[in-house]
C-alpha cells in the first residue's frame, strides 16, 4: 500500500510541475496549425465560415480574403506566443478576441452548425466545439498567471494551500519558499 501511495505521489507532483506548461503547449501547437491552414485558399474546412461570420459581424466592410488572413495571423500568433511562453498575457487577451469570433457563428449559423443526421454538429459545427475547448484550455493557462486573474498569485513567493510549492508557469520553474 505504501508504495502505491509514493507512486500516487509521485505522479501527483510530476502532474503540478508539468500539466499546465504541456496543455499551454498543445493548445499553442493547436492554435498555430489551423492558424497555418488559413493563410491557404482552400485548405481549411472552415475558410467559408469564417469569411461569412467575419462579413456579418462587420456588416461586410471586411472584405473576405481580409478577414481570414487577420484569423490566420491572430491564431498562428496566439499559437507561437503559447508554444514559447512568452507574452502570455498578449495570447490570453488575443484568445479572448478569438472567443468572440468563436461564439460568432454560433449564434448567426446554428442550423448550419448542427446540420447532421439528428441535429449532429457537422464539420463546422465540430471545429467550433474544439475551438471553445481550446480557448477554454487558455483561459486554464491565464489562472496561473500572477496578477491576470483576480485571486491569482500575486508573487514569486506565493505558497499554494498546505504548504505546497507554486509553479511559476511564466518561467517553467518551480517557487521553493
Amino acid at each position: 500500500m505504501r508504495a502505491l501511495q509514493a507512486i500516487d505521489a509521485a505522479i501527483h507532483r510530476w502532474l503540478i510541475g508539468h500539466s499546465i506548461p504541456l496543455l499551454r503547449i498543445i493548445v499553442g501547437l493547436v492554435f498555430l496549425s489551423f492558424g497555418l491552414l488559413k493563410f491557404f485558399p482552400d485548405v481549411s474546412p472552415v475558410e467559408e465560415l469564417t469569411i461569412k461570420t467575419t462579413d456579418a459581424m462587420s456588416l461586410d466592410l471586411v472584405p473576405g480574403q481580409i478577414a481570414i488572413v487577420l484569423v490566420a495571423i491572430s491564431e498562428t500568433v496566439i499559437g507561437l506566443l503559447l508554444i514559447a511562453g512568452r507574452f502570455l498575457r498578449v495570447a490570453i487577451y488575443l484568445l479572448a478576441g478569438q472567443l468572440i469570433g468563436i461564439l460568432a457563428p454560433l449564434a448567426l449559423f446554428t442550423g448550419r452548425l448542427f446540420d447532421g443526421p439528428h441535429n449532429a454538429p457537422t464539420l463546422e459545427g465540430q471545429y467550433v466545439i474544439k475551438d471553445l475547448i481550446l480557448v477554454a484550455s487558455g483561459f486554464v493557462v491565464a489562472s496561473t498567471l500572477p496578477g491576470l486573474v483576480p485571486g491569482a498569485d500575486a508573487g514569486p513567493s506565493a505558497k499554494q494551500p498546505g504548504g505546497q510549492a507554486r509553479t511559476d508557469w511564466t518561467n517553467w520553474s518551480v517557487k521553493r519558499g
